[in-house]
């Protein structure tokens, strides 16, 4: 105890203790906040492990074309990308939790309903539309909105292992439905990730927060903000944050690369080449191996790619990724065999660790130059992304039924990377201080 001796009476008062500080929870609760996002976008991404699966399967029992079912997935594609600004928008004015529930029950619903399709407009309706909707709900502005929101420190970090989880998805899922449709049937598959995003709801409505200040808490590595008012005119907000973007070049620069990003990796890579391994012996599951490992080394190449975005260039970092990317693509042809060789090995895991690298610098340049309105920008460039996916999905799908091979496909797509690396180069900084915030 301490005590203060007064020097006319020798006596000994007590002083009274200096106030302790209230004791910090050993977690932020950020950080679980983050874990229920991990785990919803695995659930939501279970549905990306089919399309390059069932090419084959749904070709061979309904005598749809390559082409058809290309377009089906480009619907899906498109709108996973068209629907994220809005849907960042939305998360504004209703909440995470609502849009994100409703999204999940929207991808469930047409995995569902797939089971008993008979035509082809079906397949576009239940896998483009329904599964389209609500996978762009839970598109990586979902991952832009809850890295703004909760996090102010190590935003790099946790957007890099946010994206990661789409990988991580694919890790889990593509050998799980490459074994069932290989033994049981595409049916089977598609009931199993519809079951895998009704799995996921509980837990985001009662672990998730739209918030901090909904807990009482400050952004992790930041100060207490109240909650902003619940944002009226989602749409509205959407089109006019695009108007306002579309205005810089930035944007557009921004844009084009990710739009090549969505070409070379889900457009081409996730739909199309498990069926060009397949075209030369590969047997399915060998070849949806070999893409469940790029998944893997995907995470450790994602979250490394954050952790440099917090300490490097965006723009240097996406030109040297974007390089890597299209001289890799073009070996590829040389390297697909009916079995699997060290080439391959090397192409999956240099591959793998360059797949979606490019979205956390991509995310803090949206950060660097729009500010409060980055998510929903972010939004409208993962939009350019998706569709340019979605036209390498069908454009692939018509080369293989035109060509007999998938070869121009690959160098196309080389060609196109470069280019991305040039653009990426040109992208000014931002006029205020040219720093990201993190």
């Amino acid at each position: 105890m301490l005590v203060h001796v007064n020097p006319t009476t020798d006596s000994a008062t007590p002083l009274a203790a200096p106030p302790r500080s209230p004791s910090r929870p050993r977690m932020h609760r950020a950080w679980i906040v983050a874990a229920v996002t991990f785990v919803t976008i695995i659930g939501g991404a279970a549905f990306n492990s089919l399309p390059g699966l069932l090419i084959d399967p749904l070709h061979t029992e309904f005598g749809w074309s390559r082409g058809e079912i290309g377009l089906a997935v480009s619907i899906d594609m498109a709108l996973y990308g068209l629907t994220a600004p809005f849907a960042a928008a939305l998360m504004d004015r209703f909440g995470i939790r609502r849009v994100v529930v409703v999204a999940l029950s929207a991808v469930a619903a047409g995995a569902l309903a797939g089971v008993w399709m008979t035509a082809a407009w079906q397949l576009m309706l239940y896998w483009g539309l329904l599964v389209g909707l609500g996978t762009g709900s839970m598109a990586m502005a979902f991952s832009a909105t809850v890295t703004h929101r909760w996090f102010v420190a190590r935003r790099g970090l946790v957007s890099g292992i946010l994206t990661a989880a789409g990988a991580s998805g694919q890790l889990v899922f593509l050998p799980l439905c490459a074994w069932i449709v290989d033994r049981h049937g595409w049916r089977p598959a598609s009931v199993t990730v519809a079951l895998a995003a009704l799995v996921v709801v509980p837990f985001v409505w009662l672990l998730m927060r739209d918030h901090p200040a909904d807990v009482g808490l400050a952004p992790y590595g930041g100060t207490y903000v109240e909650k902003p008012a619940p944002a009226k005119g989602a749409a509205t907000r959407t089109l006019r944050v695009l108007a306002d973007a579309a205005r810089t070049g930035p944007f557009w620069l921004l844009a084009g690369t990710f739009a090549i990003c969505g070409a070379s990796t889900n457009g081409l890579i996730r739909t199309h080449f498990v069926p060009s391994a397949h075209d030369h012996g590969m047997p399915i599951t060998a070849a949806a191996s070999l893409l469940a490992v790029i998944g893997v080394f995907d995470v450790i190449g994602t979250v490394f790619s954050g952790w440099l975005t917090d300490r490097f260039d965006a723009r240097r970092l996406l030109a040297v990724y974007y390089a890597l990317r299209g001289v890799s693509l073009l070996f590829l042809p040389m390297l697909l065999g009916p079995s699997v060789h060290p080439p391959m090995v090397f192409f999956i895991v240099f591959y793998g660790l360059d797949w979606v690298a490019t979205v956390p610098p991509t995310m803090a340049l949206c950060r660097e130059q729009y500010g409060e309105d980055s998510a929903i920008v972010f939004g409208w460039v993962l939009a350019s992304h998706q569709v340019g996916a979605a036209l390498v999905a069908f454009l692939g799908g018509v080369a293989r039924d035109v060509f007999g091979s998938y070869d121009v496909v690959w160098y196309a797509a080389g060609a196109l990377c470069a280019s991305a690396a040039l653009m990426a180069l040109v992208i000014r900084r931002a006029p205020q201080d040219g720093l990201v915030a993190r």
